[in-house]
C-alpha cells in the first residue's frame, strides 16, 4: 500500500511540476496589478483554452499531492 502511493505522489509530483512550468508568467508586476490587472481576473477569457486548463491541472494536482503528503506521514508513523 505504501508502495503504491509513493508510486502515485511521484506521479503527481511530475505532473504538478509541469503544469507550473507550462503556464504563463505574469510579466505585469505590481504597475499591472494597479492599472489593468483586474481585466485579467475578470475577464472573459480567464479559465478558458489551454492556461484554463492548466490552471484546473495544477489545483487538482496540488490538492492530490497535499493529500497524499498527509496519508503518507500518517503510514509512515505507523
Amino acid at each position: 500500500m505504501y508502495t503504491v502511493l509513493m508510486v502515485i505522489m511521484a506521479i503527481v509530483s511530475v505532473v504538478l511540476i509541469l503544469s507550473v512550468l507550462l503556464q504563463e508568467g505574469n510579466s505585469d508586476g505590481l504597475s499591472g496589478s494597479i492599472a489593468g490587472g483586474a481585466e485579467q481576473l475578470f475577464g472573459e477569457k480567464r479559465g478558458r483554452g489551454y492556461q484554463g486548463i492548466l490552471e484546473k491541472i495544477t489545483a487538482v494536482s496540488s490538492v492530490i499531492f497535499m493529500v497524499l503528503a498527509l496519508v503518507l506521514v500518517v503510514l509512515a508513523g505507523k
